[in-house]
């Protein structure tokens, strides 16, 4: 049987372009683009091509646009980079109870130095309690963090409107965005959203792991994490990724200017895999919003009476691949705060599986998939 790959929201395969463009750059324009000479102006010129598509994508301005490690660095700048910054104008954040670790964790430890952290409800399918935001900002609050498109369930919460809840409550609270998940499924106008930081990571949408992007409203001011050589005008110093911003950059337009078309075919996808899975196999829920509701690319499925971890495995045996929840955490055993923050008790979470699809799959490996969990899990069963 050949490859099945259904945990793109864990990471995608590079795309083709990318990979020859790096490869040029690793060959042939590998100066240090901090250098005066030339070597130096053809590696920054990438840099420069690259902000420009982003600062595009985002309508924002070209020196709003900085770049860090990944997901993961942008999400920990923005934060803790906040909370150094204003801390004398207040001390109370916000985040909702379904972030991804590298937003939950870092709140976990400003709880340890002495910030107060209001943690917002979702309801069953992930979306959060606006009224509940609102009610929460406080003129001490100086930040709120919201994850855009939910990595495990593929909540997409309504950014929009919580900006202007935001806005509107305290127009000095400062709004980051964990647009991991989304940029490069969704369009996001950043301005007009109200947002004033966004984490970007380029190997969700077939670019190279390793480089991530944050906008950074110019009005905003950060602590940088890392001291160096004042690279990014001192926000994030360090000779910069030059590859792997060109990979980037490269695989932003691409999934840009195919955006409709990727789509449709990733909620075609979606919907026949669910629809194979319900008439082959009983006992099947979706965690999260209905199909047309979530993420093009994210469906998570509870199997009763199944521990979703054997079943990752007995698809892995047929080289199918899939997760049981978000890649940066499933190497633990504590249940998902996401699944328990939608109301499921240990023994559903414990059956569910999340499958994830990039323009890559086919709707044939849907159909080898559906055969395969149909066989799996009427096994499985009769041993429970």
């Amino acid at each position: 049987m050949k490859e099945i790959y259904f945990d793109n929201a864990a990471t995608t395969k590079v795309s083709s372009s990318v990979v020859k463009k790096m490869i040029d750059i690793f060959e042939k324009d590998y100066g240090n683009p901090s250098s005066l000479h030339i070597k130096g102006v053809e590696a920054e010129k990438y840099i420069k091509e690259t902000t420009k598509i982003l600062s595009s994508l985002l309508n924002v301005s070209e020196d709003e646009i900085f770049y860090t490690s990944g997901g993961t660095e942008s999400n920990n700048l923005s934060i803790i980079g906040t909370a150094r910054a204003y801390h004398r104008r207040g001390k109370h954040i916000i985040v909702s109870k379904i972030e991804h670790p590298s937003v939950y964790r870092v709140f976990k430890y400003l709880e340890e130095e002495g910030f107060e952290v209001s943690y917002v409800s979702v309801d069953s399918s992930g979306y959060i309690n606006e009224d509940e935001l609102k009610q929460l900002i406080r003129q001490d609050t100086i930040l709120v963090s919201i994850l855009h498109v939910n990595n495990e369930i593929g909540t997409i919460q309504n950014i929009d409107r919580i900006g202007k809840i935001i806005k509107s409550t305290n127009k000095n609270t400062i709004f980051h965005v964990d647009a991991v998940q989304s940029f490069g499924k969704i369009k996001i106008p950043a301005k007009k959203w109200n947002i004033d930081l966004l984490s970007i990571s380029s190997h969700k949408f077939h670019g190279p792991k390793g480089i991530g992007a944050l906008y950074k409203n110019k009005e905003i001011r950060l602590k940088p994490l890392i001291f160096g050589g004042n690279q990014q005008k001192g926000l994030r110093s360090g000779t910069e990724n030059v590859p792997g911003i060109a990979g980037l950059g490269i695989a932003a337009k691409n999934a840009y200017d195919d955006l409709e078309n990727i789509n449709k075919h990733l909620y075609s996808l979606k919907n026949e895999l669910w629809k194979g899975i319900k008439e082959n196999i009983s006992d099947v829920y979706i965690n999260g919003p209905e199909i047309k509701k979530g993420a093009p690319h994210i469906l998570n499925i509870r199997f009763d009476d199944i521990r979703g971890e054997v079943l990752l495995h007995a698809l892995e045996a047929k080289k199918i691949y899939v997760s049981t929840g978000s890649a940066c955490s499933s190497n633990q055993p504590h249940p998902s705060d996401t699944l328990m923050a939608i109301g499921l008790d240990n023994k559903k979470i414990q059956g569910s599986v999340r499958f994830s699809f990039s323009k890559y799959n086919t709707l044939e490996e849907v159909e080898l998939c559906v055969q395969a969990l149909k066989e799996i899990v009427s096994t499985l069963r009769m041993f429970k």
